[in-house]
């Protein structure tokens, strides 16, 4: 999640968000919070359609991005009730956008076995297929006389 839109959520502005955050530093390793690049920030204002202009209409820092474990580091960093209940509401969507992946991955794996088995049901029903036209290309076999039964 983006500092400014977890500012708007904990009610609070995205520069004293990110000013208790450079505060304790040490708590937001790497791999919890990062800023974005420019090219990384240009491509997100192209595809939210944040491309005003004009004093006061764009950041004058790089965004920072928070990952789950950054968001939950948060909770120790702000204070208040509301930065609790926010928390809280943070963590409950994070859960509920992994079970949702993982409700994809299972139904992923479940067409791919799928596919393979009608796969495998068309390669036969295709050698089924070039039998039969075998048959018919090379037409009937010529009638035989029939056998007569012995006159008694």
């Amino acid at each position: 999640m983006l500092d400014s839109d977890l500012a708007e959520l904990y009610q609070v502005e995205t520069k004293n968000l990110n000013k208790a955050v450079t505060r304790n530093k040490e708590r937001f390793p790497a791999d919890l919070m990062f800023q974005l690049d420019e090219q990384e920030y240009k491509a997100l204002r192209i595809q939210s359609g944040t491309l005003d202009t004009g004093q006061g209409k764009h950041r004058k820092y790089l965004p920072y991005a928070f990952t789950e474990q950054g968001v939950a580091m948060l909770s120790g960093v702000l204070r208040g009730e509301r930065a609790v209940h926010v928390n809280i509401a943070i963590m409950r969507a994070f859960v509920r956008l992994r079970e949702a992946f993982e409700v994809n991955t299972e139904l992923r794996i479940k067409l791919d076995e799928i596919e393979k088995r009608v796969t495998n049901h068309d390669r036969h029903l295709n050698s089924v297929f070039q039998a039969l036209r075998q048959l018919m290309d090379s037409g009937l076999p010529p009638e035989r006389k029939r056998i007569r039964p012995p006159k008694e």
